[in-house]
């Protein structure tokens, strides 16, 4: 199942797995990544706001991480021990976040991208800085939202930590109110939660590719992968972190640790904002977005 309104995604070799793809807008327009978070597939990137994009002048691509939705996962190797998976990460860990923006590069390769303005939300703003900082030439600017340089700088809240490790949905229904129940913890507490929208992304991605031993292979890249600032020192990409004050998931010490780290980051926090992107702040992440853009 896949909304009509929408491009069809293609899939692409990349780094040694396949990765799902979709464009939004003129090939010919300045290139913007999308990187989605953990757990969370490209959907996410709601398509109204990949258009608020293409209005403002870029052409857009989102796409599946591996071990979510229509990229490759890495069933072979199982899902980490969670008790492990915290006290020795790297023993457990199938691979890290330099792999991920390894795949990310290697997309922009197959599609013929030199450069391109790169935003990433949560793990996927943690996947973005390593991009930035481990492949300079590729990343024109950098937006990092709700996110954070470690996994230990502003650190779940006990309830948002609950939701984050509560037991895998055993069907498409439990799936979907799982993720309303999620978003009613860790979403924003100043905006309302669209629990129908919400549902019907949900359901998609169920039957895109539902696979709960991904997710803990995700979470054990992003504990593998450690304390990233001094990598972030080194970025040399204007920069701008977008963060909510009242994110229990991401706390806003994260995206403070990311701005300090990172020479001349802008930081930009939004009262209400939990960890989600209301529909109602997507013009100023628009604008935030073309503020860093026009900076390279």
């Amino acid at each position: 199942m896949y909304p009509s309104n929408e491009p069809e995604p293609v899939v692409l070799p990349a780094n040694g797995i396949s990765l799902a793809y979709q464009t939004y807008g003129d090939p010919s327009s300045r290139p913007l990544l999308l990187v989605m978070g953990l757990a969370t597939q490209m959907l996410a990137w709601h398509e109204e706001f990949c258009r608020e994009l293409v209005d403002a002048g870029f052409h857009v691509i989102r796409f599946d991480n591996r071990d979510v939705g229509l990229s490759t996962h890495l069933h072979d190797a199982g899902a980490p021990n969670l008790q492990r998976l915290f006290s020795e990460p790297k023993a457990v860990a199938a691979y890290t976040l330099e792999d991920m923006a390894d795949d990310a590069a290697s997309l922009l390769d197959g599609l013929g991208i030199t450069a391109a303005d790169v935003v990433g939300a949560s793990m996927g703003g943690m996947i973005a800085q390593v991009l930035a900082s481990r492949h300079p030439h590729r990343v024109r600017s950098l937006t990092s939202i709700m996110s954070t340089p470690s996994p230990w700088v502003g650190p779940p809240t006990q309830k948002a930590a609950a939701v984050l490790i509560a037991p895998a949905a055993k069907s498409r229904e439990a799936a979907v109110e799982r993720a309303v129940e999620t978003y009613r913890v860790i979403g924003s507490p100043g905006f309302a939660l669209d629990e129908d929208e919400l549902r019907r992304t949900a359901g998609i991605g169920y039957d895109r590719g539902y696979d709960p031993a991904g997710v803990v292979r995700q979470l054990a890249a992003i504990h593998a992968s450690g304390d990233r600032t001094e990598a972030l020192r080194t970025i040399t990409a204007p920069t701008v972190v977008l963060h909510g004050e009242a994110d229990p998931l991401v706390q806003l010490p994260g995206g403070q640790a990311t701005a300090d780290a990172i020479p001349g980051a802008s930081l930009v926090t939004y009262p209400g904002m939990g960890h989600n992107t209301p529909r109602e702040l997507w013009s100023d992440f628009v604008k935030q977005i073309l503020s860093v853009s026009s900076a390279s």
